[in-house]
């Protein structure tokens, strides 16, 4: 791999599963940036991975790794419970931030997270990475060059019974450690809960990205046979209708995808498992030309592009094409306002929604 001569010098946060099988590498392979720093409370953790991706430096205490004059930025890697915490505690310290999705698990920790970003004037980035699949990138554009006025959109996200046997084969064997620090009780035994931070969270950002900003919602959500399924009519601020699935676990393959009706067109496409580095399949109808367009053979390796986008806005103030902190917030706002509606059956407004899922 090429790298360019000015490396951003980034430390990662957390030595758990994201990192083990997305961050250590990406940060090695990016252009533009280095492993410079990690840091772990767990020190046999710590050292395996230390010896596996070769940082510079290994930290057990944050306050030390912050403190060292020559890191640059600084990627979480923790549980959800833990972000909004410690990027405080980075931002505070002066150093920009690419904080795991979702940002948090409240809006109102968000918001105060936001506040302090904006105060501080420091690049922060959610690591929403589709936003840098080829794909999703390619119908963005079209969307926003091309599309016209929108009139429909629907996506889903089905998470597949088979998911852990294909990503056991493409991802490291991922280490554990029994010092490592945990939340308190099991935040993954409210599958409910879980499932729409940890996948809720892609959904809806993807929505927005694609579609544009969502007003309120109505959602209905299943328990049966073991799955769990959210059924979301959203009204977007453009005045289109929009549908979005969220069902966790389907019998079959993983899903993912979307259809986009405009007033010069439309789009559709359906995205992978993002270990497998492959660009989600788009096809753009134009009107104008009748012709279906698509990209093909472009680098999909969305952990290490979205660093890359991270790195250009600090190095060079390039644009963020990244999620930011508003866009975490918003995220975090639309979850919600789907688990109220799911709840009393009725429409949900995101300016009036409080607390967690």
């Amino acid at each position: 791999m090429k790298k360019e001569e000015r490396l951003l010098r980034i430390g990662v946060l957390g030595c758990g599963s994201i990192s083990q099988i997305a961050h250590f590498d990406a940060c090695r392979k990016a252009r533009n940036a280095e492993l410079y720093a990690i840091c772990d409370l767990a020190d046999d953790l710590l050292q395996k991975m230390a010896a596996i991706h070769e940082p510079r430096v290994a930290y057990r205490d944050l306050d030390e790794m912050l403190a060292d004059p020559q890191l640059e930025a600084v990627i979480i890697g923790t549980a959800d419970q833990f972000h909004v915490p410690l990027c405080r505690k980075v931002i505070a310290a002066g150093k920009p931030v690419l904080v795991e999705k979702p940002l948090g698990v409240t809006i109102e920790e968000c918001e105060q997270l936001r506040d302090e970003v904006r105060a501080k004037r420091l690049v922060f980035q959610v690591g929403n990475n589709r936003r840098f699949d080829p794909g999703i990138a390619f119908a963005r554009d079209f969307v926003e060059t091309e599309l016209g006025g929108l009139i429909a959109f629907r996506s889903w996200y089905c998470d597949s019974t088979f998911r852990y046997t294909m990503t056991d084969n493409l991802q490291p064997i991922v280490r554990s450690s029994a010092n490592a620090r945990r939340p308190a009780g099991n935040p993954k035994s409210d599958k409910r809960r879980y499932f729409m931070l940890t996948h809720g969270s892609h959904l809806v950002d993807t929505a927005r990205y694609l579609a544009g900003e969502i007003m309120a919602v109505r959602a209905r959500c299943s328990e049966r046979l073991g799955t769990f399924c959210w059924f979301i009519e959203a009204d977007l601020a453009s005045g289109a209708l929009a549908h979005l699935e969220l069902t966790i676990p389907v019998r079959g393959d993983f899903e993912e995808g979307f259809r986009i009706y405009g007033e010069h067109g439309n789009v559709q496409g359906k995205a992978f498992l993002p270990w497998f580095h492959k660009a989600s399949l788009v096809e753009c109808f134009s009107e104008k030309n009748r012709q279906f367009r698509r990209p093909l053979g472009e680098d999909a390796y969305t952990y290490k592009l979205q660093i890359e986008s991270f790195a250009d806005a600090i190095l060079h103030g390039g644009h963020q094409r990244g999620a930011g902190i508003d866009d975490g917030l918003v995220a975090m706002r639309t979850m919600v306002a789907i688990a109220r509606s799911a709840e009393s059956g009725e429409k949900v407004k995101l300016s009036e929604v409080k607390g967690g899922v």
